[in-house]
């Protein structure tokens, strides 16, 4: 609730600017998910609809050295009030120069090179509700000072205002078993939401290499969970941490490798994790202008063996194949398994989207879980195997 009021007063304030000059752009979308099997609690709903609308006004001056970016979200929900949201992803500022950028405002950064998660990526708290792999994020509001040298890029953060991750309500699909009860999250800080945020990340490029080093401190963005018996609920615990990144990508022929990397202190105990792997890239398969990429990547994370933990990736194994026929329509398709290399549980995902015209695109989505393991943390997911489809209208 406190997430839309803000929102929402962001918009009001902000509306006599909106009227003036500028360029509108964005989509809105109608989604439906399919669920064949019951869930596994009672008081979870089925299948179901959704829309969603994301316009983007955006205004430069200056001779384009300056910019304001405003981006809302919100989207209405059929079964889940809490999937039923509005935010602020960007109301961003930008004065640029030759050397420097400075960017004030609500934002939202993205840092990562691996296919099947982004462990460097902490800038932005995910949006669970939105989706469950963790791609959507919430705005945050930043301080982002970029220092362009011949030596590569240094981008300096202060982030002020923690935001909490959104997760499924007692009626949503795709929740923990028990679900988690965000009325009443756990901070290791006094300050609380209150507790200023700061990192650093330095990149650069050598040849064919790509590279960066990074470093956060404050209020994590994956927190572990406690266990509430007598409410038979779970409660977010957000620690403050201290966590080092870094993350490399080479581009050889036809050749993508990639390393994601972290150390991280402040949850329960220091722990490392790590996802690397490459995709190569079958260029004009059987002699038409179609791309097939072959993915592989190993996860691990010193976290799965904690109970509650944040991540289900201990030591998995990631297969996937992308197929781009590079035509008029821009049709993709991906296909993902994860496997658990201990337990044998598996996780099976399709992605696909195309072009309808020159506004419309559908995009259909499928996740499923086999022989899951009653030791691994997917298990409340078991009943969870869905279906999605999006058509989208960009203007």
């Amino acid at each position: 609730m406190q997430g839309r009021i803000y929102a929402l007063l962001t918009l009001l304030l902000l509306w006599p600017l909106l009227v003036t000059a500028g360029e509108w752009s964005g989509y809105i979308s109608a989604e439906s998910r399919y669920f064949p099997q019951a869930p596994l609690d009672p008081a979870q709903a089925g299948s179901g609809g959704s829309l969603a609308a994301q316009p983007e006004y955006y205004r430069e001056w200056d001779q384009g050295r300056q910019s304001l970016t405003i981006t809302p979200f919100a989207r209405w929900d059929q079964n889940d009030s809490a999937r039923s949201h509005v935010d602020v992803r960007e109301l961003l500022w930008l004065k640029a120069a030759d050397s420097w950028e400075l960017r004030a405002g609500i934002g939202k950064v993205f840092w990562g090179v691996t296919e099947s998660q982004h462990l460097v990526d902490i800038i932005n708290q995910t949006d669970f509700v939105e989706s469950p792999d963790g791609e959507e994020k919430l705005g945050q509001p930043m301080l982002n000072l970029s220092l362009i040298r011949d030596w590569g890029t240094l981008d300096l953060f202060v982030l002020p205002g923690f935001r909490e991750r959104s997760f499924p309500g007692r009626r949503g699909r795709l929740r923990p078993i028990p679900y988690v009860d965000t009325s009443e999250p756990v901070y290791t800080s006094a300050k609380k939401q209150g507790h200023v945020d700061a990192a650093a990340r330095w990149s650069h490029y050598i040849g064919d290499w790509d590279f960066g080093l990074s470093y956060f401190r404050g209020t994590t963005r994956e927190p572990f969970y406690r266990y509430l018996p007598t409410r038979n609920v779970l409660l977010p615990v957000y620690d403050v941490i201290d966590q080092i990144g870094i993350d490399i990508q080479a581009t050889l022929g036809f050749w993508l490798w990639k390393l994601e990397a972290i150390r991280r202190w402040g949850q329960v105990e220091p722990f490392n994790a790590v996802t690397a792997g490459f995709e190569y890239t079958l260029a004009g398969l059987f002699d038409t202008s179609a791309d097939l990429g072959v993915i592989m990547e190993y996860l691990y994370d010193r976290r799965g063996q904690w109970r509650f933990t944040p991540t289900p990736f201990a030591n998995d194994l990631m297969l996937g194949l992308r197929l781009t026929p590079n035509d008029e329509q821009s049709t993709e398709f991906l296909l993902g398994i994860i496997v658990d290399l201990d337990e044998g549980s598996r996780l099976i995902t399709l992605e696909s989207s195309r072009r309808l015209g020159d506004s419309w695109k559908l995009t259909l989505e499928g996740q499923a879980f086999a022989k899951l393991s009653s030791n691994d943390i997917l298990y409340g997911f078991r009943r969870d195997n869905y279906a999605r489809m999006e058509l989208a209208w960009y203007f």
